[in-house]
């Protein structure tokens, strides 16, 4: 079992996780979508969309450095095991609450507002629990390290960090996996399941960066004031050569 767990178990994520995202692409590029539901409502998603995305980037950097970066690396530029978690804990913290307030409100949002709970899918409601339970599971470790940094089985960089980066040199560390306490299987276990999911659910859109913003032309807005525009200048259609003045219908 620890074998199929630790062993298997990860390159099947990792094939899903890109060959679902290869095939979404191919075959399903008007799916590959939010499915935006602003139209019907906006005063809450202008609230829970920046804590949720915003707090989720923080997480998601979080757990790039812990788990990427080696401890010998932090103790060599002089940052202690302590100091690094109590700076991780506090960074986690808020962005965890952020987070999950941000999931709360956008749940809340999607089931007491009729078109958008209309909308919602199989898929998206199975997302949601198992992002929900990733989020949960996350908080409640973050919460112990913080308490207590020199607790037994807290240095993760000693016992996940390394099966993670052995995993990509196609020598998976089993042994270290092993010797993480429970509360780390349980939240590796069900991220692996959330990155099977991503594929399949509305979570694609992660990889789709709206890079061509950057380098787009200004959409110019005109006044349709028949009076002045800007700069008390006469008012004129919008094809009109400049300087020729509006006509009332």
């Amino acid at each position: 079992m620890d074998i199929f767990l630790w062993g298997v178990l990860p390159y099947v994520t990792l094939g899903l996780l890109i060959g679902g995202t290869v095939w979404r692409y191919r075959y399903d590029k008007f799916g590959w979508t939010t499915r935006s539901s602003e139209l019907y409502e906006s005063r809450l998603l202008r609230i829970a969309s920046p804590m949720f995305h915003y707090g989720i980037l923080v997480v998601i950097v979080g757990h790039a450095i812990g788990l990427v970066i080696p401890e010998s690396w932090t103790d060599a530029i002089g940052v202690s095991e302590t100091l690094y978690h109590y700076g991780a804990g506090l960074f986690g913290i808020i962005a965890a609450v952020a987070t999950l307030v941000g999931i709360a409100l956008l749940i809340y949002r999607r089931r007491t507002t009729g078109p958008v709970f209309m909308a919602t899918t199989r898929n998206d409601k199975l997302m949601y629990a198992v992002l929900v339970t990733a989020l949960v599971a996350g908080t409640f470790i973050t919460l112990i390290g913080t308490i207590d940094p020199h607790g037994p089985g807290v240095n993760y960089r000693q016992t996940v960090s390394p099966w993670f980066r052995s995993i990509f040199l196609l020598q998976p560390d089993i042994d270290a996996m092993n010797a993480a306490p429970m509360r780390f299987h349980v939240h590796v276990l069900i991220g692996m399941l959330l990155f099977c999911l991503v594929p399949f659910t509305r979570l694609v859109h992660m990889f789709t960066a709206p890079l061509h913003y950057l380098f787009r032309p200004y959409i110019v807005y005109r006044s349709r004031d028949q009076r002045t525009t800007p700069g008390n200048q006469p008012a004129r259609r919008g094809w009109a050569p400049v300087g020729t003045k509006a006509r009332d219908r």
